[in-house]
Parts: C-alpha cells; sequence; structure tokens
C-alpha cells in the first residue's frame, strides 16, 4: 500500500516515529554478519527477490529494503477506512502531492482508534487494520522489518515485488488503480520468482495453488455479499433506516451461511475468523479497494504476446509510462491499454 504522512501535527508524530525507526536500521550487510545463519538467509533471500524484481521484472531500481529494522510485534501501523454506512462511498483524506488517499495510517494503533471513532460518531463505517509494510514513495529509503524473517519465500517475494510496483508506477489521486496493479504484479510477479527458483513441479509452487484456491473462494464469497448489498444500496423505494436495517440482516445471514458452509468452501483454517468479526462497508469495500472483480489485469495480461516473464516485462514498462500523464488520471485502464499499443512490444521479446 501507498502511505504518506503529511499534514500538520500528524505529520509530525507519524514522521518522527519513521525517524526513530530509520534511525535505528542496520544494513543488511551488518545484520547478516552480527546474527548469525539465519538472518544470513534472510539477507540473501531479500537480496535475490530484489535482483529478480529489477532485473527480470523491470521493476525500477532501488534502495529500498537494504536496511533492518528490528519490532515488537508484528505489524508496522494502524490504517483506518471510513465509508457511507448505506453505500460504498469511500471516505477520503487529502494530502498535498499524493491526492486524495482513501485511508490513512499510524504507528500508535491508539491514534488509529481516535480516528475511527471520529468518523464513526459522524454516522460512517470505520475499519482499522494492521499492515506490514507500506512504499513512501521515495520519501524515505523503505527499510525491512524483523517479523518478515519468518516468511515464507512466497510471502516474501508477493510483499516486496507489491512495494515495489509503486515505487515504480504512481498515478495521483488513482489508488483503486495502483492497488490492484500492484495486487496483481505482485502475486503474479511472486509466482515467477517461486517458479524460476524451484521449479513449477516444486512443493513451494504447488503450495501457492493450495493457498490460492481458499483465498480465491473467500474474494467470490465476499464479492457475492458485495454484490447483494450494492442492490440493496441502489434501491429509492425505502428509507435510509430501512436499508441499514436490512444491511445488517444481509450481513448476519451471509456470516451464519459462511460458518455452516465452512468446510465445503475452503481446505484451511485460515478464513474461519469471519464469521465473529463486525463487518461492515468499511471493511468490505478493501475488497474492492484491491482486488478486481472484472480480471481487468490478467485478462490484459494473458493477451500480451510472449511468455509469462516477457509479459510482466510488457505490462510493467507499459504502467511506468503512465507516470505522471494527465490523461491516465481520467482512465487510468484505457492509457494503461494505449500505452501498451504504443509500445514496440517486439524489441521486449
Amino acid at each position: 500500500m501507498i502511505l504518506l504522512f503529511i499534514s500538520g501535527c500528524y505529520t509530525l508524530k507519524q514522521g518522527t516515529t519513521m525517524l526513530g525507526y530509520l534511525g535505528k536500521a542496520i544494513p543488511l550487510e551488518e545484520l547478516a554478519a552480527a546474527r548469525g545463519s539465519d538472518y544470513s538467509d534472510f539477507v540473501e533471500r531479500v537480496e535475490d527477490i530484489k535482483r529478480f524484481a529489477m532485473e527480470e521484472l523491470g521493476l525500477q531500481k532501488s534502495k529500498n529494503y537494504t536496511r533492518f529494522v528490528e519490532l515488537d510485534r508484528d505489524y508496522l501501523a494502524a490504517v483506518v477506512s471510513a465509508c457511507e454506512a448505506d453505500s460504498f462511498t469511500r471516505y477520503q483524506w487529502h494530502f498535498p502531492i499524493v491526492g486524495a488517499l482513501p485511508y490513512k495510517g499510524f504507528f500508535d494503533p491508539e491514534d488509529a482508534r481516535r480516528e475511527a471513532a471520529i468518523h464513526s460518531s459522524d454516522g460512517l463505517d470505520a475499519w482499522i487494520r494492521g499492515v506490514d509494510a507500506f512504499s513512501t514513495l521515495g520519501w524515505f529509503k523503505d527499510p525491512l522489518f524483523s517479523y518478515m524473517k519468518d516468511y515464507s519465500d512466497f510471502e516474501l517475494a508477493d510483499l516486496l515485488i507489491h512495494e515495489l510496483v509503486h515505487a515504480t508506477v504512481f498515478i495521483r489521486g488513482r489508488v483503486q488503480f495502483n492497488e490492484q496493479l500492484a495486487e496483481f504484479i505482485g502475486n503474479k510477479g511472486a509466482r515467477l520468482y517461486i517458479e524460476s527458483r524451484f521449479g513449477s513441479d516444486s512443493e513451494e509452487y504447488r503450495a501457492i495453488d493450495s493457498s490460492a484456491a481458499d483465498r480465491q473462494a473467500f474474494r467470490i464469497f465476499l464479492a457475492e455479499l458485495i454484490g447483494e448489498l450494492e442492490l440493496l444500496y441502489a434501491r429509492r423505494d425505502i428509507s435510509r433506516d430501512a436499508i441499514l436495517i436490512e444491511k445488517d440482516r444481509i450481513i448476519s445471514a451471509a456470516q451464519e451461511g459462511f460458518e455452516a458452509e465452512y468446510e465445503s468452501r475452503f481446505t484451511s483454517d485460515n478464513f474461519r475468523g469471519f464469521a465473529s468479526i463486525p463487518v461492515n462497508n468499511a471493511y468490505l469495500d478493501l475488497f474492492r479497494l484491491y482486488y478486481e472483480t472484472d480480471n481487468f489485469f490478467a485478462d490484459l495480461y494473458e493477451k500480451l504476446p510472449g511468455d509469462d516473464m516477457a509479459k510482466m516485462q510488457a505490462l510493467i514498462a507499459a504502467a511506468a509510462s503512465l507516470n505522471n500523464s494527465r490523461e491516465v488520471r481520467r482512465d487510468p485502464r484505457n492509457a494503461l491499454i494505449t500505452a501498451i499499443e504504443l509500445l514496440d512490444i517486439k524489441s521486449l521479446f
């Protein structure tokens, strides 16, 4: 995700915390030398993923992820999102340089809870989530954090490639496009990385498909729930109070059905908690923000000529060409298609 700390006292507190983290960051070469073989393996994995992302996928060369910070928790920041209670209209925070963002991050979770409470008191649905990384778009050299050491090769590659996409492509005011592009390239790029290092018949590669099936089943479930709620929110024949009552009924019924049908939908326990969380529009809208329901990027990728690695290079090259374009701010998807058409595709293969 993209996260910048700009605006008055908010800037001061978040910026001071970030600078504090950076001040105690250890260069990776020192980390490996000081902490033994476990950390040496982590450093090697990070450097190999970065090399793959930049040299083989075509992401922008960067000095990000060359330093390491020890934290006493398993997430970096608490991020607040908010949404109308009777529609999927997002609340937007406005910042210089990056424009409007549908989330606001805090290093102190108490600050996030206070921010969420403000919006809840205004009648909005609010949600707080922990994030394990973000891109500062060049304002800082983004570091690694200690909890990342235990990530699998695929999880680490997905995370780092996703954030390196943000450092390569940033369309001001088009967060959904930015996030969905990074989500697609991060996941597909991590698959290509695992395949290139272990082979498509390896246990490491097969494990991706096993977990991906459950993730896809969960996304299908959420898409169905969101679709039902969108139909409700489009109604003009009932009052807002009636919409909110029906919304609660739909969500409760969905959670009950989710619990009852869990064994037939999923092969792991990774999503069992959904039935017991206070689901609201802000939670569901995160799915709409990060995941494309029309398979736009996947379909576009498949139409590109060449093998998978060449397709990815072409997609990244076309997306990177959109930075700072006025046209792309109006319709970034169409601009991406145009950029691909203008590329000398044959020269990329």
